[in-house]
């Protein structure tokens, strides 16, 4: 009976970090400057080049040993540690998910960009109807 260990999945563990961080797929991607496909791709990977992962790691804010030894179970330990910790030096009042930026810019911003994007639908619709 062989008990070889299974050596670790990569990509696996680049997705697990990029979603712990709150990440999607299309920003890492462009980060780095690739598509989400490749994200995707390498995501999907056992073994990621090790220029590729150096970058990544540096967006993930990471170090590249971090993402070779990644495990779940460190994960919820230090998640758990930490939020015990934070609670404990909070003096009485939990401020777990404070946000440092204000929500409702963002949807501003959003909304800016979802007109803008409008503006230049219509106004390259303009262009082709009076060609």
């Amino acid at each position: 009976m062989n008990t070889a260990t299974k050596p670790k999945h990569i990509g696996r563990n680049i997705s697990r970090i990029r979603e712990l961080r709150g990440m999607k797929q299309e920003v890492l991607a462009l980060a780095i400057g690739v598509s989400q496909q490749t994200i995707s791709n390498i995501e999907n990977s056992e073994v990621v080049e090790d220029e590729k992962l150096e970058s990544i790691a540096k967006e993930l804010g990471v170090t590249v040993e971090a993402i070779k030894n990644f495990s779940d179970e460190a994960a919820i330990n230090f998640f758990n540690n930490f939020y015990d910790n934070s609670f404990a030096n909070s003096q009485g009042t939990f401020c777990a998910n404070q946000c440092t930026y204000n929500p409702l810019d963002k949807v501003v911003e959003l909304y800016e960009r979802l007109v803008q994007a409008e503006k230049d639908k219509v106004s390259y619709l303009e262009k082709l109807l009076n060609k």
